[in-house]
């Protein structure tokens, strides 16, 4: 336990490298995963990311975000187990109503002080904000400060994603009809991001699979740029694996201006994410650290 006593929780729509939460002691919210016939899952609980891709030609489930007593039962299991204080980092409330749920029920928890950090972004992009919110907390920044800078380090965190096909990003309403029909005729690629208010858009589109990956990796550059020091991260889907080809590309961009590189963290995609992606995504993130 930190000095300080403060608990760090987040949701499974950070994707946050589940090693990273084991080493940290990181409280996880998993939002919900519902089928027609009723069922329920809790996402990488009692559901991976492989039994639900191998759902998905049946049936496309919905997501949810976990309920206030989830929430707060975390809440209470960190206190009782003698946090005084914690810092909840959530994925973007541009994209789902978990970030206010939380805000709502830290309000009701007396006696245990709780930030809120709305990281403004989803997928490993949000998952750094969590990795540097428990580096700040385990290097004793003051509890006070830890708002403002974490605040601040979202709006300089960047993803983009693409997908090979866009049937998901369609059915979840994550694109429009008409941007599905092009993409699909021309084999158009848009390559996602999540603008300053934490709502997807196009970032870029780009013809092709293999172009929408290299146009990810420039788009991280163009990021970087102002920047001397950056943090990296790679995710992909069970069904991909781009992890030492994306990152030799990145460290090879970032080396044309001088950026130096502190990390390049690597993750997988949770099941929630999978069910508005599909079964093959891959993204990266890019953090501007100094």
């Amino acid at each position: 336990m930190n000095s300080q006593k403060i608990a760090l929780l987040t949701d499974t729509g950070t994707n946050t490298p589940a090693s990273f939460i084991a080493e940290h002691d990181i409280r996880v919210a998993p939002l919900r995963i519902s089928y027609s016939d009723g069922s329920t899952f809790d996402s990488g609980v009692n559901i991976t990311a492989a039994q639900l891709v191998e759902r998905l030609p049946v049936e496309v489930p919905k997501t949810s975000l976990p309920s206030p007593q989830t929430i707060r039962d975390l809440f209470e299991q960190a206190k009782a187990d003698g946090y005084e204080r914690a810092v909840f980092v959530t994925l973007s409330s541009g994209l789902s109503a978990t970030c206010q749920t939380v805000r709502l029920v830290a309000s009701q928890m007396q006696g245990f002080p709780v930030i809120v950090v709305d990281s403004l972004s989803i997928g490993i992009a949000a998952g750094m904000v969590v990795v540097a919110a428990a580096e700040m907390i385990e290097a004793d920044v003051p509890f006070r400060s830890l708002q403002r800078k974490l605040d601040d380090l979202s709006r300089n965190t960047w993803v983009f994603f693409s997908t090979k096909t866009l049937e998901y990003l369609r059915k979840g309403g994550r694109i429009s009809e008409p941007v599905y029909r092009l993409g699909s005729m021309l084999n158009i690629k848009p390559v996602i991001t999540c603008n300053e208010s934490g709502h997807y858009v196009v970032a870029r589109k780009a013809r092709g699979w293999e172009r929408s990956l290299e146009t990810e990796v420039r788009l991280a550059q163009e990021k970087a740029q102002g920047f001397s020091k950056v943090r990296l991260a790679i995710c992909c889907s069970d069904a991909d694996d781009y992890f030492e080809y994306l990152e030799e590309r990145l460290r090879a961009v970032m080396a044309e201006q001088g950026v130096q590189i502190e990390s390049v963290l690597r993750s997988d995609v949770s099941p929630d994410l999978l069910v508005h992606t599909g079964p093959d995504v891959v993204g990266i993130g890019v953090q501007g650290i100094g």
